[in-house]
């Protein structure tokens, strides 16, 4: 073999040495640095849920602001994690004080920013419910079917989509498509609450 070719081979090896070692060191600093994002993302969510929980007897008093108060309470009501706040009865109510639609857009969008909170705490990989049966249930069927499980859960009432939101997060949906499908159907289940305080408390104060 020439001094040139060996020269050749010696000079290939370093670089492919470099080339090896560059993505082990980045996906380090990657992964430190998703951690660290998880872990305030779930510092955050606590921190939100215990705030909001310690003044949830004062969360009603927002409703006195028209819309923008309608915004706020719904906005707060959601963005407890699991632990339940005022808020759709605050709807039902304005709904009769205020024009329905409009109640339902107010109280749709601050409920799926609320909705956020719980979408963090599965983006963290931090599943506080990852052992119960129902959160285990919803979980599958948010992977299998994405944003339009999201859509279905938030439109039709019902005390399980904290969970569905954690599983949104966990199964990586992205933010903007969780956050989108979640309004509507937030739009859709406050309609639906605004509406029947508009017309239900009328037609019960009229039979007395």
């Amino acid at each position: 073999m020439s001094p040139s070719k060996k020269t050749k081979r010696q000079n290939v090896k370093p670089r492919a040495a470099n080339i090896a070692g560059t993505p082990i060191q980045e996906q380090k600093k990657s992964g430190i640095g998703v951690l660290l994002l998880r872990m305030l993302a779930l510092a955050v969510v606590i921190g939100i849920t215990v705030y909001i929980f310690s003044i949830r007897d004062r969360v009603e008093d927002f409703a006195q602001y028209g819309y923008p108060g309608i915004f706020l309470v719904m906005l707060m009501a959601n963005a407890t994690v699991i632990i339940p706040a005022p808020g759709v009865a605050v709807v039902f109510a304005m709904g009769n004080i205020f024009n329905p639609f409009l109640v339902a857009l107010a109280a749709g969008t601050g409920g799926a920013i609320g909705e956020l909170s719980g979408y963090l705490a599965g983006f963290s990989g931090q599943a506080i419910v990852e052992n119960s049966k129902a959160y285990n249930r919803v979980l599958p069927w948010v992977q299998k079917y994405g944003a339009w499980a999201i859509l279905v859960l938030s439109a039709i009432p019902n005390p399980f989509f904290d969970l569905a939101g954690i599983a949104a997060g966990v199964a990586k949906i992205p933010v903007w498509k969780f956050l989108f499908f979640c309004w509507i159907g937030q739009i859709i289940k406050m309609g639906m609450f605004a509406f029947a305080g508009a017309y239900s408390i009328d037609w019960i104060v009229n039979l007395f």
